[in-house]
């Protein structure tokens, strides 16, 4: 890593602002969007139909950040930075990566795929790959990494990788189809080396949305071949190609919260971790908003556990915050649920009733007019005629049909009380369990535990 010139790190961002809300608390922020991806190719709608009912494709090669991390010291260092088991990690499975601070909270997840006995992609938003680099130097490990950043921050060239989702009922049909027969039976996140188009390509067994399929991945200078060869293939079974609108809401019904706030702001022990960050890195700029809003900036930090990390958490090792996130397995007072907003009151507030709604803001959960959590990512789900936030809420309101309201707006922050009555519409909404999707709760997470 690179440490910002003076005046340009995070920690003087944050200096200057006068506290970490202070810098990130941005009213009214706009959804980040998918760069370089069309918004919609056929109707954001139609699309997230498409792979419940028929099938789809989503191209992942420009949202996402990617660290390639090689050498005879890769393996410790991550087994030492993250909560992950490392003895139960073959060679092409992917992992759900959780690295912690000293006090047990999340500074974001990622997907890691071992490439090699020595070698390891992580991929996903930078947070915790700044956090393995930034480690990576400081504990002398003997390891080389190089980044390659999503489309949105990368100056020029193209991504190193190209990355395409096929998902929905018809998924494995088109692979068939594509490849001249069924792919070597593969685990679920684990993948296999195959030959598309006359180049090579890793096939992980995967799916969103609680859907059967593959993401297909390989050099990006085989982008184009790849990608006719998926499209042919797929023409006669109608398949759809997802847009960036309708791809950034199969998270809500598959359980998974993408941005929770990196737990790094205040522990003084990491004033030198957030030196070397950048005010412009990913940690400076991502936004808070909502009707939520405390001065406490780890009012926002969430454990894994909370998360629902538990299957990839293992405290056989010794890692940053293992004890105290040991401690805090059985003292979780947050579940995450998926609240059904009322049809009616949603109406009101957001109008139409298939109008498109994607929102990370962290908004006000009551229960008789007592804050009991918060969203983390509402969006409209077509084709259940919904609008659903992933959410997480005090444990004894957890249960499903547990009636809530959600304050749905934008404080404007400092100044104002978190709690003052700023008279923003309200939401009646039923808990229900996350993820929402039935075989995403049930077969998927089997898959995966």
């Amino acid at each position: 890593m690179t440490t910002p010139p003076p005046g340009q790190s995070l920690q003087d961002a944050i200096d200057a602002a006068g506290s970490p809300i202070d810098l990130l608390w941005k009213p009214g922020q706009a959804p980040w969007a998918v760069p370089v991806v069309e918004p919609e190719y056929v109707g954001w709608a139609a699309e997230q139909d498409a792979w419940r009912s028929g099938v789809a494709l989503s191209d992942l090669s420009f949202h996402m950040s990617d660290t390639f991390l090689t050498g005879p010291d890769a393996t410790r260092l991550l087994s030492e930075v993250s909560a992950n088991n490392y003895e139960s990690f073959a060679i092409g499975q992917a992992k759900q990566f959780v690295p912690v601070a000293a006090d047990g909270n999340i500074i974001v997840d990622g997907i890691l795929l071992r490439d090699a006995p020595d070698a390891y992609v992580l991929t996903g938003v930078p947070a915790s790959q700044n956090w393995v680099k930034y480690h990576a130097e400081k504990g002398g490990y003997d390891v080389e990494y190089t980044t390659n950043a999503d489309s949105s921050v990368r100056k020029d060239g193209d991504p190193a990788l190209f990355r395409f989702q096929i998902q929905g009922p018809q998924a494995l049909e088109l692979v068939a189809s594509a490849f001249g027969g069924p792919l070597p039976e593969t685990k679920f996140f684990h993948s296999t080396m195959v030959r598309l188009a006359g180049r090579p390509v890793r096939a992980l067994r995967h799916g969103m949305a609680g859907q059967a399929g593959y993401e297909f991945i390989g050099d990006y200078a085989d982008y184009d071949a790849v990608k006719d060869a998926l499209l042919a293939a797929g023409a006669p079974l109608g398949l759809v190609h997802v847009g960036g609108l309708a791809y950034f809401t199969n998270g809500v019904e598959s359980g998974w919260i993408p941005t929770p706030t990196p737990a790094i702001y205040t522990d003084p022990s990491l004033a030198d971790y957030r030196r070397s960050l950048s005010r412009f890195s990913y940690e400076g700029m991502k936004p808070l908003n909502g009707s939520f809003f405390s001065r406490d900036i780890a009012d926002y930090y969430v454990s894994p556990w909370e998360l629902g990390y538990g299957r990839s958490v293992s405290l056989s090792h010794d890692f940053i915050g293992r004890d105290a996130l040991a401690a805090a397995k059985d003292a979780v007072r947050r579940t995450k649920v998926t609240l059904e907003l009322d049809r009616d009151d949603a109406r009101r507030v957001f109008g139409d009733d298939d109008g498109y709604v994607n929102s990370y803001g962290r908004h006000r959960i009551e229960h008789d007019g007592r804050l009991v959590g918060m969203t983390f990512y509402s969006s409209t789900i077509a084709p259940l005629g919904r609008r659903l936030s992933l959410s997480l809420v005090d444990t004894e309101f957890a249960v499903a049909g547990t009636e809530v309201e959600v304050v749905w707006g934008e404080h404007p922050g400092a100044g104002t009380a978190p709690d003052a009555d700023l008279g923003l519409p309200r939401m009646r909404a039923l808990v229900q369990p996350a993820p929402y999707n039935e075989y995403a709760r049930t077969a998927y997470r089997s898959h995966m535990a």
